[in-house]
């Protein structure tokens, strides 16, 4: 009872409370998307928006949920509270077909960027037919002809990129998928192919890459990151070992060249991407018993290591990490400043 009369308090709170620019000079605490009607009355103004919220339906895990949208001129307010913003919308389609001409995720990331400030950090996940092995289609995964194709990278995505947001882009993630035990391949060849790839694309110290499949996390991998400045970034997710472990593999070694580390909060552990939407949606509170407090602590300790070292950290949190991420947010900034004081 306690906590479903918490939960209510913390759904009415004021959006005065969610300010989160000025945390830390070397910490950007933000969102892995944004534009949530559930987030109204946090960092969202209701009257801001008055008919002007979409609706659309999700399929997640064969199931329907409702999601209530806001128009893109909201990133203006969200960015009255939050540093940085990832958009991930980026991952499922390039900026320009292979005619070079722009996608609907062009046009969609340059009404983005008539909003975003010169002072607003933006991060963006590279699309999958460059940064997965297999994709899926319908019910079946089937190899990535494009998997770690330079000149689709520079030509569709990176080119577009830098000339839509410029400075405001302040980070590009590599997403690999989860590899299943007969779909891997030797951590030197994974390696390897990494090295190829991270070699022959435009010189960038704002490189991160995520990589899902946890025996990837090692030696031979690690040098290549090293060598071409691509940040490990660390990820809280279904399958992937604790945040401490994952940057304890590395020996707590920065390799981003731009002096970056990124953190992803996604999914609570051991919690599958369909069971966690289903349990955060409509995202407006946390969820009874998703959100772990050692996330919260790990999060903390790492960011604590980034100011001590003067490394800058983003933080992006994802509703599915605990129900709503402006509350997880809050949860993080609060730990902070106890631990830092």
């Amino acid at each position: 009872m306690e906590e479903n009369a918490k939960g209510k308090d913390e759904k009415q709170h004021k959006p005065s409370r969610f300010l989160f620019r000025n945390l830390h000079p070397n910490i950007f605490l933000g969102t892995a998307s944004d534009r949530y009607a559930g987030w109204i009355g946090q960092v969202y103004t209701k009257e801001r928006y008055e008919g002007r919220i979409s609706k659309r339906t999700d399929k997640v895990g064969g199931k329907s949920f409702k999601q209530e949208v806001l128009p893109v001129d909201s990133v203006n307010e969200y960015f009255e509270h939050f540093p940085i913003l990832e958009i991930d919308y980026t991952f499922y389609s390039t900026l320009l077909d292979k005619d070079g001409q722009p996608t609907k995720n062009f046009h969609v990331l340059k009404s983005y960027a008539a909003y975003i400030g010169e002072n607003d950090r933006v991060v963006l996940k590279v699309p999958q037919i460059i940064s997965a092995q297999k994709l899926k289609r319908g019910n079946q995964y089937i190899e990535n002809e494009t998997y770690l194709d330079q000149e689709i990278f520079t030509r569709q995505f990176y080119e577009p990129a830098t000339g839509l947001l410029g400075r405001r882009l302040a980070g590009m993630i590599f997403e690999q998928e989860y590899q299943r035990k007969q779909d891997r391949i030797p951590a030197n060849q994974m390696a390897d192919e990494l090295g190829r790839f991270f070699g022959s694309i435009p010189n960038d110290s704002r490189y991160h890459l995520e990589l899902r499949t946890g025996v990837y996390l090692s030696a031979p991998v690690f040098e290549v990151l090293e060598k071409y400045g691509v940040g490990q970034l660390l990820s809280h997710w279904t399958w992937l070992p604790r945040l401490k472990e994952q940057f304890g593999k590395a020996n707590g070694r920065i390799f981003n060249s731009g002096n970056q580390l990124m953190i992803r909060l996604m999914t609570p552990i051991g919690m599958r991407y369909e069971a966690a939407y289903a349990k955060a949606h409509p995202f407006d509170k946390l969820a009874e018993g998703m959100l772990h407090q050692e996330m919260i602590n790990e999060t903390v300790e790492i960011m604590q290591k980034a100011v001590e070292e003067e490394v800058d950290i983003s933080i992006l949190i994802n509703n599915r990490a605990g129900g709503n991420a402006p509350l997880i947010a809050e949860r993080i900034a609060e730990a902070f400043n106890a631990a830092y004081r």
